[in-house]
């Protein structure tokens, strides 16, 4: 925890303390509006660690109020930083060009008060289209063929929500779009792949009760993601109980010869949690007794394959990525999750959907990555 804060201080800061700079260098300001810029951006760099202590405290509204604020200057910041950089490599450019042409400057170098004032004005439109978009939550459709459906069932479908992160912003107004498109969509079965959940629970019993009203035919079953464990292991399970969800945790769940599911926990329960992790049932060790005349449905956060799970399942089930959530930090989760985003279909007949998540996890904004929920369609496919 403490190497976190420092990287994350140390970056975060390092972003907060360039735009000190280009608005110093853009508008000049006084002794006396320099300090007071300074210390503000001081303050957002901090926020966001005050946002945890506070709520840890029982310091609800105070906690609430300060994330939106905070989060919503981290989504705006971020479209600055990344704007700006652009901009650099841009003007950077054009002198080069101008070097080698024989001319000390270029006509087409945009500094100064104009070109901040500019940046700043696309960094608003940014952020208020993107925080729009968080609340555009879409039913994405995608329809499978298999053969493993028994005998007089011709389809099943299964919702999948994923990376809610109901909390301090994501609350009530949310859970009734979700539960909106649930009704329309009418799944078989709903799944959550994680991160349901995301802060202090012990105040949000209402969600609970709101997404204990949807009650598929085939049962609701979730896996515990990173922030779940964060949440704290009884107050998740709590959660997920209340709102109807059987937890799978290192278990599989079969369902006479319609369909069986594997969860698995997230791996920082077993990194951070081993003393109250689940059993250590290996994710080769359960699919290997799966039936392969049974659909198998395999649950986890992140969009991880295993290659001695290829074949021993028929679709994998994750999220964790949220898309990237604002282009073009999609280009840095493609580093460490390279299927991140839709379908994939893998080796030996195993499929992977990556969901891109049903809420917002820090900025309350999404940029080209709008939230979903996901409705399968599986389909029976003729063998003759």
């Amino acid at each position: 925890m403490v190497r976190f804060l420092i990287t994350f201080l140390s970056v975060y800061g390092a972003v907060h303390l360039y735009l000190f700079l280009k608005a110093r260098a853009a508008l000049s300001p006084g002794v006396g509006l320099s300090f007071v810029m300074a210390l503000f951006l001081v303050a957002m760099v901090v926020a966001p660690i005050a946002v945890r202590l506070l709520d840890r405290q029982g310091l609800f509204l105070a906690s609430r109020y300060l994330a939106y604020i905070c989060y919503t200057w981290m989504g705006l910041i971020f479209f600055f930083f990344w704007m700006s950089i652009c901009l650099d490599v841009f003007n950077g450019s054009m002198r080069i060009l101008a070097l080698l042409s024989g001319s000390a400057n270029s006509p087409f170098v945009w500094t100064g008060k104009n070109s901040f004032v500019f940046l700043t004005f696309g960094v608003v439109i940014l952020g208020v289209w993107s925080a729009f978009s968080a609340w555009q939550i879409r039913l994405d459709r995608v329809v499978l063929q298999t053969t493993k459906l028994p005998a007089g069932k011709s389809t099943l479908t299964i919702a999948q929500i994923s990376d809610v992160h109901l909390g301090l912003m994501v609350g009530e107004r949310r859970m009734s779009r979700i539960i909106r498109l649930l009704e329309r969509a009418k799944p078989d079965v709903l799944v959550c792949s994680g991160d349901l959940v995301d802060a202090q629970m012990e105040r949000f019993d209402n969600l609970a009760t709101m997404l204990a009203k949807i009650k598929p035919p085939l049962g609701k079953f979730a896996v515990m993601g990173n922030h779940e464990f964060y949440a704290g292991i009884p107050q998740s399970e709590r959660f997920l109980k209340a709102a109807g969800f059987m937890l799978l945790r290192n278990q599989e769940y079969s369902l006479d010869d319609l369909f069986r599911i594997v969860g698995m926990d997230d791996p920082v329960g077993r990194r951070r949690y081993e003393e109250e992790a689940a059993a250590n049932r290996s994710e080769r060790d359960l699919l290997a007794r799966s039936k392969s005349q049974v659909f198998t449905l395999l649950l986890k956060h992140r969009p991880t394959v295993e290659n001695e799970s290829l074949g021993h399942f028929d679709l994998q089930l994750s999220g964790h990525t949220h898309g990237g959530q604002i282009f073009p930090f999609n280009l840095v989760v493609k580093h460490f999750y390279p299927k991140q985003n839709g379908l994939y279909r893998l080796d030996k007949g195993s499929t992977l959907y990556v969901s891109r998540g049903t809420g917002t996890w820090g900025p309350p904004m999404r940029f080209l990555s709008p939230p979903a929920v996901t409705l399968f369609e599986l389909t029976s496919q003729d063998i003759s």
